[in-house]
């Protein structure tokens, strides 16, 4: 049986078997987002799905990480490379940054509906928009779509979007050094049609794929002798495992498409921020003293710094220092029960005043009977205690201060975090990459009112020597020369003192002096407005920055530049998706002006994806040798803290965005209200009420 029949039996072979029903998982396309073959369908993952993949087409091979940073939208970094074979050199890089986003789902008797861009920021060569549909019917999921540029280059019929403006009409230049930009997207005189089906067989995880494309590889045509194969593709999709698809596909008689893709949810891996160790029971039964030391030696011996502990006829109140690898609620309830346990038998409530950083947040008041019946007699729940909790926005009558002592250095002051930094998308250098081991010790905070931190960074290893080889050196480098902070083997990555305070519950400052982070010392502040039981927050920052010299021991010396920036911040929270959106409006540390949007999305287990777009009105080298005024990556960070021998809020960061660049680019602020005032937020204490019993 010659090669070329073989697919058509496996898929008359599959059709054949009897179908039961499963649950179906929706695969990769060629560049990465989820689709046939090699055209993309309207489909998204779970939010919080991390892909990753590699494909192969003549004359193309390509990698991608994806991000699906919501539940409609998808952030895909792709580098694609010219090499007709897999075992040679590219002759040229295409990188770019794909975008999908979801804009109506799947309804009985509507399409799901799509919107993406293909290189939306990246190379013009595989640039490309398109509006995908599809519809699921049984075991068949159908997709049709109109793509412009790379995607619809086949020009089936003239762009009806000039009907709104004549600029979507303009011709359009499908190749070229200058990079595909937002004035490109959704041109051209003509577009194109794609479409196909992919059949979800019996045999779990395996299904078929056929398309049709509208990409007749014009670019490649008219830069080498190159024969473009026809548009149909037929092939197939295997998942041994969840986490795994294969895919092979014949494009046209004469070409073969391969593609191996990974994907993974953090929401499913099992380690945690922090661990948690067995506590002292509670109590079923009420002493005959209250005992107020007693309540905070107890406290202590479970991990939990308790101080200021007072009682009256009825209820004893404390605060408790909270620590930021551990929920609020989990550590609220340690707190309640080491102060149920020794309350003698008048005390009915108990009020918990949470701080971190030394910033207050609103009074959590628990009846003691309901902590009793839940956790001693288990005869209650969490959701019980939760209906009868009272949240006080008010500040206690005297302001409790947190004095200096030895014994708040445990393990939760030191953590170690793994932080590499990659770019996919860089067509001078191919992927740059930089890997760092960091490690920081917190300080304990000094009568309520100063709190340290130092941090060193050991450097591991980098490819950072592309960017001075083959990029111009800025006068005045803001991030620019981030090779030579790479090159020193150790640095001081920050050593800071600031200064917090709680005006009220919701009202909450910062200023910090110091080693602000690896390229910058300085000086500066923040305010924050944050209302209990609201899903939005406000605030502005300001800093005083100086770059430091990556030429001296540990980075100490400066280079003499100063300059001052500061936005003004906004946030929203999406409580059902754990997202939240941010925007931040002002000055960068080039001097530049504009604006920064992100999403970030937090899952239960500690893990946090984000992914952020700068514009300002200084424009920056591009991948390209040309500018643009855009700036945009994704980060991911996973805890690592649960793990045996591994020091509580350690973590794993990864970062994805374009290294050496200095327009858009932000202090990283040793202390961000926003993040730590998390624990006090009605959000958070909803989310992780469950946690009170544990």
């Amino acid at each position: 049986m010659s090669a070329r029949l073989i697919l058509p039996v496996l898929i008359l072979a599959c059709l054949s078997i009897p179908v039961t029903a499963q649950e179906i998982s929706y695969s990769a396309s060629l560049m990465g987002p989820l689709g046939l073959n090699v055209v993309p369908s309207a489909r998204m993952d779970k939010a919080g799905t991390i892909s990753g993949g590699i494909s192969t087409l003549d004359p193309y091979l390509n990698g991608y990480l994806g991000f699906q940073i919501a539940d409609p939208l998808f952030i895909n970094l792709r580098q694609s490379a010219e090499v007709s074979n897999i075992n040679e050199d590219a002759e040229r890089l295409y990188p770019g940054i794909d975008l999908k986003l979801r804009v109506l789902r799947e309804g009985p008797f509507r399409p799901e509906i799509s919107i993406g861009m293909q290189s939306a920021i990246g190379h013009k060569r595989m640039a490309g928009e398109y509006i995908a549909l599809s519809k699921r019917w049984g075991d068949f999921d159908f997709t049709g779509g109109l793509g412009w540029g790379r995607m619809g280059s086949a020009g089936h019929f003239k762009n009806p979007l000039k009907a709104i403006s004549k600029h979507f009409g303009e011709s359009r230049n499908l190749d070229g050094e200058m990079p595909n930009e937002a004035e490109d997207w959704f041109t051209g005189e003509e577009i194109g049609v794609f479409g196909g089906v992919e059949y979800f067989t019996a045999l779990d995880g395996l299904s078929l794929k056929a398309d049709w494309g509208a990409d007749d590889y014009a670019a490649e045509r008219a830069a080498f002798d190159f024969s473009a194969p026809a548009p149909w593709s037929v092939g197939l999709s295997y998942s041994p495992y969840a986490w795994i698809n294969a895919g092979l596909a014949a494009k046209g008689t004469d070409k073969i498409m391969a593609r191996l893709s990974f994907k993974t949810s953090p929401a499913q891996w099992p380690w945690q921020s922090g661990k948690k160790e067995d506590t002292a029971p509670m109590r079923a039964y009420r002493t005959a003293l209250a005992l107020p030391a007693q309540m905070q030696l107890a406290a202590h011996k479970d991990g939990v710094l308790l101080y200021d502990v007072r009682r009256d006829i009825h209820t004893a109140e404390a605060a408790v220092a909270l620590k930021s690898h551990q929920s609020a609620p989990y550590q609220i309830g340690i707190a309640a029960k080491n102060m149920a346990n020794h309350a003698g038998p008048a005390i009915e409530q108990i009020t918990v005043y949470p701080s971190v950083y030394n910033l207050r947040g609103s009074s959590v008041t628990i009846n003691r009977r309901d902590l009793e019946q839940a956790m001693a007699r288990h005869q209650g729940s969490a959701d019980e205690i939760w209906a009868n909790a009272r949240f006080n926005d008010q500040k206690p009558n005297s302001s409790p201060r947190t004095a200096f002592a030895l014994n708040q250095y445990q393990s939760q002051n030191y953590s170690i975090t793994l932080d590499t930094q990659a770019s996919l998308a860089e067509e001078d250098s191919g992927t740059l990459y930089r890997s760092s081991i960091i490690t920081d010790v917190q300080g304990p905070d000094f009568m309520g009112l100063l709190h340290t931190g130092t941090a060193l960074r050991l450097n591991i290893a980098d490819n950072l020597h592309r960017i001075a080889e083959l990029r111009p050196q800025a006068l005045l480098p803001v991030r620019s020369n981030a090779a030579d902070f790479a090159a020193n083997t150790i640095g001081l990555d920050r050593a800071y003192t600031a200064l917090t305070h709680s005006f009220t519950p919701e009202f909450h400052d910062m200023a910090a002096l110091g080693y602000l982070e690896e390229m910058y010392a300085g000086a500066g502040g923040e305010i924050l407005y944050r209302p209990f039981g609201a899903r939005y927050a406000l605030g502005a920052e300001s800093w005083l920055a100086l770059k430091r010299d990556p030429l001296t021991d540990l980075n100490l010396g400066y280079n003499g530049d100063r300059l001052i920036n500061g936005h003004l911040n906004g946030w929203y929270e999406f409580p059902q998706d754990n997202l939240t959106a941010s925007l931040k409006l002002g000055r960068y540390l080039a001097e530049d002006l504009g604006g920064t949007f992100g999403l970030a999305k937090t899952f239960d287990n500690g893990a946090r994806l984000e992914g952020f777009a700068t514009y300002s009105n200084t424009a920056d080298f591009d991948l390209f040798g040309g500018t643009t005024h855009a700036y945009h990556g994704v980060q991911f960070s996973l805890p690592l803290g649960s793990i045996r021998h591994v020091p509580e809020g350690s973590a794993l960061r990864f970062k994805a965005e374009p290294f050496g660049r200095d327009s858009g680019q932000s202090l990283d602020a040793p202390i961000k209200l926003y993040e730590v005032t998390a624990p006090f937020s009605q959000t958070h204490l909803a989310q992780k009420w469950h946690e009170i019993t544990e």
